[in-house]
């Protein structure tokens, strides 16, 4: 299978074990600067490319990370599979810390701070959102999770918060209540971004900690959040490289994930300005 991986770490995953590292390259971009240069490198005979979401240091609070510039950049230097690293609350008892959980669901509880969509500006497009991750892409972060030696959760709603603050235990509740799984701060609206530019988007998020809802646990915070971050780290590493390995091994995905979007506007209509980057994102 001939494809470019892309790779966003998440919340203690600022470098990929094992990887042949060939270069670092700041890629400028129509929505600003990424998180960080682009990392590119190679395993098991796939072209890589790496960026760090929160920024070298660990510098943006979700609501700061520039999710456009971060999904333009890893789109414009070719990649058309991305793996997104999360670190995530548990909403339920099964589901412990030092777990693993591949998420096929996603409920949207960020406030419009972020910007969500490549379109605007005098072009209108509306990409399908229904099932917000690459199918297949979903089933092989399972396999390879299990291949690692994970504890791995297959399907689950992850509700997406703002941030940077915790949930209050009433909206734990809440949540809990609703049905839903895990709860995140930073995969919207990069999901969403990734459908925009055709890349196949799959999510393997870490359970950290039982948000605030699980009385019998501490309340959530920074320490013993991070205390189970550099666990979950290391088994992170041995689950990318075995999903790496049956991406390599794997044949073309019949997926939909790049389909054409639907752009309303005319294009006598549309700003040349903006039809040039969206020549990028919605290259097909």
């Amino acid at each position: 299978m001939s494809c470019k991986v892309g790779i966003i770490g998440g919340s203690g995953v600022y470098s990929i074990p094992g990887v042949d590292i060939i270069r670092s390259e700041k890629v400028e971009t129509p929505f600003g600067d990424p998180s960080a240069e682009i990392t590119f490198g190679s395993l098991h005979g796939l072209d890589l490319a790496f960026i760090p979401r929160h920024g070298k240091g660990h510098i943006y609070t979700p609501s700061e990370v520039p999710y456009a510039a971060n999904i333009y950049a890893l789109k414009s230097a070719g990649v058309d599979t991305l793996i997104s690293f999360n670190a995530v609350g548990s909403l339920r008892e099964e589901i412990e810390p030092r777990h693993f959980v591949v998420p096929d669901q996603l409920f949207d509880r960020t406030k419009g701070l972020r910007k969500d969509s490549f379109f605007g500006d005098g072009v209108v497009g509306h990409a399908p959102f229904g099932d917000p991750y690459c199918g297949e892409l979903r089933s092989l972060l399972v396999k390879a999770a299990r291949k690692a030696g994970a504890v791995v959760h297959d399907g689950g709603t992850m509700v997406v918060m703002e941030g940077p603050a915790f949930s209050s235990r009433a909206e734990s509740e809440f949540y809990r209540a609703q049905g839903w799984d895990i709860i995140g701060m930073t995969t919207l609206p990069e999901a969403k971004l990734a459908r925009e530019a055709g890349i196949c988007y799959g999510t393997l998020a870490m359970s950290t900690d039982y948000d605030c809802w699980h009385r019998s646990e501490e309340d959530v915070t920074v320490e013993l959040v991070m205390e189970v971050v550099r666990d979950n780290v290391i088994m992170a590493g041995r689950v990318l490289s075995e999903a790496l390995l049956l991406l390599a091994e794997g044949e073309q995905r019949t997926c939909s994930c790049n389909s054409p979007i639907g752009v309303m506007t005319s294009p006598d209509a549309s700003p040349a300005v903006k039809l040039a980057q969206l020549e990028v994102v919605l290259r097909r």
